[in-house]
């Protein structure tokens, strides 16, 4: 696989991270370094990770993975953008910890529906006997740094909105679920 080839693959895997990021910049009160940190690690380490998975898994389960891969990245979107709309509409309590997509389950779920798609390029890679130990490192650093890029557009774009970005980040994050989703099925016949 050339480099171009490698980086055009990276970039496009990283496209849903980078939505999602962005989502989650506009949503924080503060953005530190501990949030670029963690959101871009955990983006970076889940997309370098799930294309060894889907390599290492290879033919055996591609069927019954292609067939839920879609299922599962809109369940967790829609779940946490729905959340993050709902908690819009919220009275917010001054003394309230401010929510943090960078921590915890929602961290955890946002990285997984994130790399599904890096899970299936695995696969493929393996399929076409391609060595995944380089691709992975270029989707996990590529990953990573959009994230944080989009974290601090994010942030910029934030600051302007106010809290009304909450409910669009909540609909953008239901909404590449649903891209996702219809891709899918549509695209593939279920």
């Amino acid at each position: 696989m050339d480099n171009l080839t490698l980086l055009g693959i990276a970039i496009a895997l990283a496209m849903d991270a980078f939505a999602v990021a962005l989502g989650a910049g506009m949503t924080l009160s503060t953005l530190t370094g501990r949030h670029l940190f963690r959101l871009g690690w955990h983006f970076g380490l889940f997309q370098a990770m799930m294309p060894v998975i889907g390599w290492l898994a290879g033919m055996s389960v591609q069927r019954w993975i292609a067939a839920y891969d879609h299922w599962i990245a809109f369940a967790l979107l829609g779940w946490v953008g729905g959340k993050m709309i709902h908690e819009a509409f919220q009275d917010e309590d001054e003394d309230a910890e401010p929510r943090d997509p960078t921590r915890g389950m929602t961290m955890v779920m946002l990285s997984i529906a994130t790399s599904i798609d890096a899970l299936a390029v695995g696969l493929s890679l393996g399929m076409l006997g391609v060595d995944i130990w380089m691709p992975a490192l270029v989707i996990g650093l590529v990953a990573g740094v959009l994230t944080v890029a989009g974290m601090l557009l994010g942030r910029r774009i934030g600051g302007i909105w106010g809290k009304r970005v909450e409910v669009i980040g909540g609909v953008v994050l239901i909404g590449i679920g649903l891209k996702i989703l219809l891709e899918h099925t549509l695209l593939a016949g279920g």
